[in-house]
């Protein structure tokens, strides 16, 4: 589904989730596929776990795909973990100092990067991805569910990131990831822009 946003938000721009399976790669997809249609697009995963190479079927890049957009992945982890704990089943110590360098190279046209699980998942022993990605000093869209326990989740998650100073461009909660009725995602989005001065909006 189209996201109705799309076309004003800036870039580069994270794609970022209250936890895994909310549909950050939906948006990812949707968002490339939109900008994709005014000119040249780069989509980057610099984490990902569960795959141990860019093509293997279950890669978020692979959804993203598409005319004029270019896909590029960084640190790939075979366990379906958290970075942390994928790479230490490996054997690795993540260089996060080299991935942020990689998430800023310059390209042409517009940049969309796609964060990995939640926002606090761990990178290192005493990193997690929020800590590293605040760095980057990069706007966001967050991606939440639609239905059941997403008012609280979507809460701490938005708090966290205005804490840091995040520039949060908007919240899309995504009633397909968990099957909530498109009713139920309006109730809760209506809910939520009571507690929140942020474009919310049901995709």
């Amino acid at each position: 589904m189209p996201i109705p946003t799309a076309l004003s938000l800036p870039t580069p721009l994270w794609v970022l989730g209250t936890g895994t399976g909310v549909g950050k790669t939906h948006v990812a997809a949707q968002l490339a596929r939109t900008w994709a249609a005014l000119g040249p697009v780069t989509y980057r995963k610099p984490f990902q776990t569960g795959v141990d190479r860019p093509d293997h079927p279950e890669a978020d890049a692979t959804a993203v795909v598409g005319p004029g957009i270019t896909v590029e992945s960084h640190i790939l982890l075979r366990a379906p973990l958290s970075p942390l704990a994928a790479a230490q089943r490996e054997g690795r110590i993540l260089d996060l100092e080299a991935t942020a360098a990689w998430c800023l190279r310059p390209t042409e046209g517009r940049v969309l990067l796609e964060g990995v699980g939640g926002l606090m998942v761990p990178l290192a022993p005493n990193r997690h991805f929020l800590a590293w990605a605040t760095e980057l000093q990069l706007p966001c869209v967050l991606v939440a569910l639609g239905g059941l326990g997403t008012l609280n989740h979507t809460l701490l998650s938005a708090e966290a990131l205005m804490l840091r100073g995040w520039r949060i461009e908007a919240l899309l909660l995504n009633p397909w990831a968990d099957g909530s009725s498109t009713e139920v995602a309006q109730e809760n989005a209506e809910l939520l822009r009571g507690f929140l001065p942020l474009r919310v909006e049901v995709l």
